[in-house]
């Protein structure tokens, strides 16, 4: 007869338990600072939807150019999650600071070819078949949003660093002082209101870019006591090309394996466009409900990221692997609460966005797909997270392709189109990103598996 399992010795199971409060502790505000990141173009697109439809369109179509453009930067600044972190970890100060230098640099270098393509996006909107007389407004959001990519981009160069620091309050304070100040300043320029001219739609980018730069200047003066010992302005350091090249293998493929996300998701919508109105209209509130829930994991990514990135930094592997398991734990239970949620009333939370019964009908459809879609999107993200902690981001970023773009795409075009002879529209290709999801999920996790089981030395070594 086999005997009973014996029990963990109360030491692991109290070095774990304490290790999964540090990383909800860390994961909390990071998930607030990302919701918050969210919610700035979440007010934009409201208060477009204020002023007109064609406003509304215009906002998003502007938004969608350009938020793809500030993901890919965002990645590649990512790389500082776990170089800072893990120079942390090792109480490398210098290190750190050098980290942080060519973080600046890297932003404002990036804000120059980024302006560039967004100077005069017309033949883009063309390109994707817009009308003539529809493509000035967009263009105009695109152009007005120039002047916000420097700060946003070095914000997230700070950012990063204070987080794989383990602070993260000055930033979440920004992000709440910065949204505050977009709504005010989005109803004087999109409205006319305080004496301001009404730009409407370009309104909204100035008020976007305005409130960028009122957030970096709140996180500099905010954290400037945590800043000290690790910036004393600009040396050598931050002009170090061979720091540059390795900063740049690190953040380069997760830049792509952003882009790689946003794009697929482009696509569905727009394959969802050819379905009707009411099948982009679910879609949108699936995804939008969706989106709001990804907050979480993602904040627990970043979490996960720092807690391991510290622990390889000190050489601690047994505390690299309670760190990505309690970041697991935490973003795959987050995850299935909504998941029930979704499920139980997916009808309820469709009539918070809209009083229509056709696209009522499509979201709740759709939500409890996405019950099951939250799961498996809450473990590659925080499987990323853990990855990326340990420098590892080229694997991911070729699973996040062939999950995504071989698996997924192709999946969901055949149950949409093809399987059962008509297919199952907006239902087929749900799951076919589900199935997607999952594929990127498990390629992660065994990811991590093989890593994780030796020493994983630190990216400086």
């Amino acid at each position: 007869m086999l005997s009973d399992p014996q029990p963990l010795p109360l030491p692991v199971r109290s070095a774990f338990r304490i290790e999964l409060a540090a990383a909800a502790r860390l994961a909390a505000p990071v998930a607030t600072i990302q919701f918050g990141l969210m919610l700035m173009g979440v007010v934009d697109t409201m208060m477009l939807g204020r002023l007109s439809a064609n406003a509304l369109a215009a906002g998003a179509l502007g938004h969608i150019v350009t938020i793809t453009l500030l993901m890919f930067g965002a990645g590649v600044l990512s790389a500082l999650d776990p170089l800072a972190a893990q120079a942390w970890g090792a109480g490398d100060r210098d290190e750190i600071a050098g980290h942080l230098q060519r973080g600046v640099v890297l932003a404002l270098v990036m804000s120059v070819p980024f302006a560039l393509l967004l100077w005069d996006v017309r033949w883009l909107f063309r390109l994707l078949g817009q009308p003539p007389e529809v493509i000035g407004d967009p263009a105009s959001y695109a152009r007005m949003i120039i002047a916000g990519f420097p700060a946003y981009l070095v914000f997230l160069a700070f950012r990063q660093t204070l987080q794989a620091m383990g602070i993260v309050r000055p930033a979440a304070v920004a992000i709440v002082f910065g949204n505050l100040v977009n709504v005010v300043v989005n109803y004087a320029l999109i409205f006319g209101h305080f004496g301001m001219p009404a730009l409407g739609v370009a309104g909204s980018a100035c008020s976007t870019s305005f409130a960028r730069w009122t957030m970096l200047f709140w996180l500099l003066i905010a954290a400037r006591r945590q800043l000290a010992p690790i910036w004393r302005g600009f040396t050598s350091e931050a002009v170090a090309l061979a720091r540059h090249a390795r900063l740049l293998r690190i953040g380069l493929p997760i830049g792509f394996h952003n882009s790689i996300e946003i794009c697929v998701f482009a696509t569905v919508g727009m394959l969802m466009g050819t379905m009707g109105v009411a099948a982009l209209g679910g879609h949108q509130i699936a995804l939008n409900l969706a989106s709001l829930s990804f907050m979480v994991p993602m904040g627990v990514s970043g979490a996960a990221a720092t807690r391991v990135g510290n622990a390889i930094g000190r050489g601690d592997m047994p505390g690299a692997r309670r760190a990505a398991g309690a970041g697991l734990i935490l973003g795959v239970g987050a995850m299935s609460v909504f998941a029930v949620i979704f499920a139980s009333v997916p009808g309820w939370l469709a009539r918070l966005y809209t009083t229509d019964a056709a696209v009522i009908a499509m979201a709740s459809a759709l939500l409890p797909i996405a019950a099951v879609f939250q799961v498996f999107d809450g473990a590659q993200v925080v499987s990323a997270g853990v990855l990326r902690g340990g420098a590892d981001t080229t694997f991911p970023a070729a699973f996040a392709l062939v999950g995504f773009w071989a698996i997924g795409l192709p999946a969901g075009w055949y149950l949409a189109f093809r399987a059962g002879g008509a297919g199952h529209g907006p239902v087929g290709l749900w799951w076919g990103l589900t199935i997607g999801l999952a594929a990127v999920a498990t390629l992660f996790l065994l990811r991590i598996y093989v890593r994780f089981r030796g020493t994983i030395a630190r990216a400086e070594s």
